[in-house]
């Protein structure tokens, strides 16, 4: 594996490994050593799927907060993705940054989401499926979530985004919810 740090500490873009011969490749796309070799987390606790009707399916931008919070480790298995994520760690030098990875079913490329991030992500293909290998347990009440389009971030989508489900539609300007927290009321 080949594991390279992104701009936001703790993010990485990894890409398998390839012994090519005539059959094709043969690759790792996880190994827990590697992993802890690079101070990930690399204890897997869900792993989950997402099926992608349409092209310009936009999904995000999800966290879970303490103590619930969880790393992943993303892939594109059929079709493609933008897949974006953002540091909301208040400490962190790169607090409210974020970077885009495109994730496609032909460069078997991941992105490793350390906890703290906010992910989210947008098809660039019909029929696309996304896996998740996740840290922690999905724990409804400590769920949040970003709008896609959040000016506070100023995330740029390559395409705009045709399906959105209510709930990313709804949530709060991250201003907006950062106030109401500082108020008792934490929504981000």
């Amino acid at each position: 594996m080949i594991l390279t740090e992104t701009k936001l500490k703790g993010a990485y873009i990894i890409d398998v490994k390839r012994l090519e011969d005539e059959r094709g490749f043969f690759g790792r796309s996880f190994c827990q050593k590697e992993f802890e070799a690079h101070g990930l987390s690399a204890h897997v606790r869900q792993a989950n799927v997402s099926y992608n009707k349409k092209k310009g399916t936009l999904r995000g931008m999800h966290m879970q907060l303490a103590p619930h919070e969880e790393s992943k480790l993303v892939r594109c298995t059929r079709g493609a993705i933008y897949d974006v994520i953002i540091d909301m760690r208040p400490d962190s030098a790169t607090y409210k940054q974020w970077i885009g990875v495109e994730l496609t079913a032909d460069n078997y490329r991941m992105l490793f989401v350390p906890e703290g991030f906010a992910h989210g992500f947008i098809t660039l293909a019909d029929n696309t499926d996304v896996t998740y290998q996740v840290t922690a347990f999905y724990t409804p009440g400590a769920e949040r979530g970003i709008r896609w389009n959040d000016p506070a971030f100023k995330i740029e989508w390559p395409i705009a985004p045709v399906v959105i489900s209510e709930k990313d539609q709804a949530h709060a300007d991250f201003e907006e919810a950062s106030l109401e927290a500082a108020k008792g009321k934490l929504l981000v």
